[in-house]
């Protein structure tokens, strides 16, 4: 069960400038976008850091376990370091954004490689509230603010880097990294070398028939683990891999379980058939909801969440969060309406198709 360590052990003294990379590659440079580069990487072209630097520096804060996503994001860059594939590559152009108040959380970092293409990887999502409501909002928006900005940090890039780029992110990163693609002008899209969506979640429909999405559907890549949840939400077109976890259900949208093989990862046939129920009932599900109660049930979801004393999700079901909703909802009429129709919609459709999976199932 080998894992991305295992490949950085197999791969990691091969450089880039002899074999460009591969989607287990920009995978872990993905990771890596999740650590807080701030001070540490220039925010413009100029005066690019190395990530053996930048590993250096980041390990060296007093506060750097703060700064990553999990721990073993800071295990990972200085594995990285160290080698030959990884150590030298240029980091350029970082950027994070966290406004609450557009209800906004982007960030992006730039890899520079020997042969003069670029790595461009879009952090996924952080554990604010802010940043799990602008995926959210994506049920029923045209484009989130993180969307726009990562259309226009793929132009600004383009505009001073006239060689070939590669756009990757994991989670929201790869979703940010299609819609990118997607909308830019079509003489940047013919430089892009690849787009690879490790477990990002799809878009509305109204996206699928736009040129843009059309041109590119077949220059992306989604990998999905095979319990993928947040993979699997809203439409893909764009042709999926399944992996190999070694976790179980949510917990498999952590890379750090997807099995790799040699220069690729462990694939399997398809997802499995939880996994594929729970997407259908909730495609389903959305498909009767309006826009506007779309937006209400978010809106009232998160209203919720944020009476709770709350510095990242994981306080979301602290016993005191959880008595503080519980009492909200028992006095709120208003906010207790709009959750308990949702919910109530959602089990039933999850009811319906069981029986209708049930009916087809039977014998003629």
């Amino acid at each position: 069960m080998a894992d991305i360590f295992d490949y950085l052990d197999w791969r990691g003294d091969l450089p880039m400038d002899r074999v460009p990379p591969n989607p287990v590659d920009t995978l872990i440079l993905s990771e890596l976008s999740y650590i807080g580069f701030d001070t540490l990487v220039p925010p413009g072209f100029q005066e690019p850091v190395t990530l053996a630097k930048a590993a250096e520096g980041f390990l060296a804060l007093p506060d750097w376990e703060k700064r990553v996503r999990v721990k073993k994001d800071g295990e990972l860059i200085a594995a990285c370091a160290g080698t030959e594939r990884f150590g030298g590559l240029e980091l350029v152009f970082y950027q994070n954004e966290f406004l609450p108040e557009e209800e906004s959380q982007f960030a992006a970092v730039t890899w520079l490689l020997p042969d003069g293409d670029a790595v461009i990887t879009y952090r996924g999502t952080d554990l604010t509230l802010t940043g799990w409501k602008e995926d959210f909002n994506m049920s029923f928006q045209d484009s989130v603010p993180a969307q726009e900005k990562a259309l226009r940090y793929l132009e600004a890039f383009a505009r001073v880097h006239d060689r070939g780029i590669y756009l990757a992110g994991h989670s929201k990163g790869g979703n940010l990294a299609v819609y990118a693609a997607a909308r830019c002008q079509p003489e940047l899209q013919t430089r892009l070398r690849a787009v690879h969506n490790h477990d990002g979640p799809g878009f509305r429909g109204t996206m699928l028939d736009d040129p843009g999405y059309r041109a590119i559907a077949g220059l992306a890549q989604t990998f999905l683990p095979q319990s993928s949840v947040v993979g699997m939400l809203l439409e893909h077109e764009e042709p999926f891999t399944v992996i190999k976890s070694r976790l179980v259900s949510l917990l498999q949208h952590e890379p750090y379980s997807w099995e790799v093989l040699g220069a690729g990862f462990v694939r399997v046939d398809d997802v499995d058939e939880g996994t594929r129920f729970l997407n259908d009932t909730v495609r389903t599900w959305l498909a009767g909801r309006s826009l506007q109660e779309r937006n209400e049930f978010v809106d009232a979801v998160f209203e919720l969440l944020t009476l709770g004393e709350i510095d990242d999700l994981r306080d979301v079901i602290l016993p005191r969060n959880v008595l503080r909703y519980l009492r909200t909802l028992s006095t709120d009429e208003e906010l207790r309406s709009i959750i308990a129709r949702e919910f109530t919609q959602l089990i039933r459709t999850a009811a319906d198709l069981r029986r209708k999976k049930d009916v087809l199932s039977l014998p003629e």
